[in-house]
């Protein structure tokens, strides 16, 4: 249920004292809303009049998009209000943050990827071995490595799944599926945080061309999307991920 407008423009991002460390400060905040200002400004940006509730109930999801869930019990209502919340906890000015890593088998399910795209998604990540002479990274292949063809190929399928993957990859599918975000970005003693409806998260990070970059990895968006690498050369570091700044969230009015 979210605000008018300028009601985000007052209450979207503010400064809380004392900081987080993690989601379970988030959590306490909520359950502690009788007296907790912070949670209380969360409770009115999601078009709670603090009067009519009876009881707010926080508590840990795991394994899902979605971090935090409150339930809010209203005054003379027998339903309870869900609410779910994507925390997004950052300690720098600017930096990006995984939000979504699969296998590309999974991704196969989830969008109906052709076997044509599916193999140039597995040479990429190196699932597949390169099948150029000489490529820049003898584990796997740069998208600029393929030829022509095959790069309008992977971005016209990307251009015409843009609003699916977005959606999955920020929101998620079923019930637990996040229809907030709040960043909360931490400092030495506090932190400042902005609460985001998910359909305006979902139309920022779309916004934007799908296009090759110029290190060879792929744009949706402002969503960037890249081998995983890393895990000190695990297998996992071949699988796929999609990351986002968060606190470009901080410049939406």
């Amino acid at each position: 249920m979210p605000l008018p407008f300028n009601a985000h423009q007052q209450l979207g991002s503010q400064t809380a004292k004392n900081g987080f460390k993690n989601e379970d400060d988030v959590i306490a905040k909520f359950n502690q809303w009788q007296t907790d200002e912070t949670a209380q400004q969360w409770l009115r940006l999601m078009a709670y009049a603090l009067e009519e509730i009876e009881f707010v109930t926080a508590l840990k999801i795991a394994g899902e998009k979605t971090d935090v869930q409150v339930q809010v019990t209203i005054k003379l209502k027998q339903a309870i209000d869900v609410e779910n919340i994507q925390v997004k906890l950052v300690s720098n000015l600017n930096g990006f943050n995984q939000i979504d890593k699969r296998w590309i088998a999974k991704y196969v399910e989830l969008w109906e990827i052709s076997p044509a795209i599916e193999r140039l998604l597995k040479l990429y990540t190196g699932e597949i071995a390169p099948t150029i002479p000489n490529p820049r990274d003898a584990r796997r292949m740069f998208l600029d490595e393929f030829s022509l063809s095959e790069q309008k190929a992977l971005l016209a399928f990307f251009e015409e799944k843009k609003v699916l993957i977005v959606s999955d990859v920020l929101k998620g599918r079923g019930r637990f599926s996040a229809e907030w975000m709040l960043v909360i970005q931490k400092t030495t003693q506090n932190a400042r945080w902005v609460l985001k409806p998910m359909n305006i998260v979902l139309n920022h990070y779309a916004s934007g061309n799908v296009l090759i970059t110029k290190q060879g990895n792929l744009r949706v968006g402002r969503i960037t999307v890249q081998r995983k690498g890393g895990d000190g050369g695990r297998k996992t570091a071949q699988m796929l991920q999609f990351k986002i700044n968060p606190t470009e969230l901080f410049d939406l009015t």
